[in-house]
């Protein structure tokens, strides 16, 4: 469709109204979601109670969420998985940019299609598969050379693992996207006025990736975050912050989780405000 060509008035209507409710159906549930964790009950439902900031900051008999040291502490430790699949993301996902951009090989396009091969699997799928062989391996080494290899057992490093597994993908796909229009005669000049090769990479050719870099960044922490499928089949004794509401659901729901949806809502916002404004002033430039 032209925009610049004239409409039916019902096309416009119709237009109008799809977008009204897709917005409505998008974001109502969150408005919900935001609304009782204020409902002064026990009980994130109707009716509504009246206000209250207990399920923040405790009070009347009630734990909030600031001073729920579980639930913190689950925060911290999504903070920092999350922090390394992102570390190991853009990293890897880097190098495999250039390997699929830059190099020429036999069989590049039969591993360009592999590297896409865990986004297509379900979560549970890739969490079971990644915890049997990890574990049949650490039995094996343990029965062989009597060798305990703990981070190969359910637990953190299972979990980054297997998060890695994926996210590393999203971000390989995001580097290589912008790689892919980097412009060569750049590098050239520089080879020809003496620089290196490390000094051409940091002074050319990553600067120029940096959007890249930051977006690739936060999807994968965003990703790592929120991830419930794969980090449930890897867990152990130290729960993210999924797991933990998964297992509050299972007890009773709480406005804490409330509290905490909101919480996040706004992290995840703000997050997204500052990546766009860093956009458009590196578009301004």
């Amino acid at each position: 469709m032209i925009p610049s060509l004239p409409r039916a008035r019902w096309v416009r209507y119709a237009t109008a109204g799809y977008v009204v409710v897709f917005f409505i159906f998008l974001f109502v549930p969150l408005a919900v979601v935001a609304t009782f964790a204020f409902n002064d009950a026990n009980y994130p439902a109707p009716p509504w109670r009246g206000v209250t900031l207990d399920w923040f900051v405790g009070g009347h008999g009630r734990i909030g969420m600031f001073a729920d040291v579980p639930l913190l502490k689950s925060i911290g430790t999504s903070m920092i998985v999350a922090t390394w699949v992102t570390v190991l993301s853009v990293a890897v996902g880097t190098a495999n940019a250039f390997l699929l951009e830059r190099a020429r090989f036999r069989g590049k396009s039969a591993l360009s299609l592999l590297m896409l091969v865990p986004l297509v699997i379900p979560g549970v799928i890739l969490g079971i598969s990644i915890l049997a062989f990890a574990s049949r391996l650490a039995q094996f080494v343990d029965d062989s050379w009597g060798v305990e290899l703990d981070f190969l057992r359910p637990g953190l490093p299972l979990v980054v693992g297997g998060q890695f597994s994926y996210i590393v993908s999203i971000a390989t796909l995001t580097i290589a996207a912008r790689l892919k229009r980097f412009d060569l005669t750049l590098e050239d000049a520089a080879f020809n006025l003496g620089a290196s090769r490390r000094e051409v990479l940091w002074t050319v050719t990553l600067p120029y990736l940096k959007p890249a870099l930051i977006g690739a960044a936060a999807i994968s922490f965003l990703m790592s975050f929120e991830n419930f499928n794969t980090t449930l089949m890897l867990v152990g004794s130290d729960p993210p912050l999924t797991i933990m509401m998964y297992g509050r659901m299972r007890e009773g729901a709480s406005p804490v989780l409330n509290a905490v949806s909101l919480f996040l809502m706004l992290a995840s916002g703000l997050i997204a405000i500052v990546l766009m404004r860093r956009g458009s002033s590196q578009a301004a430039r």
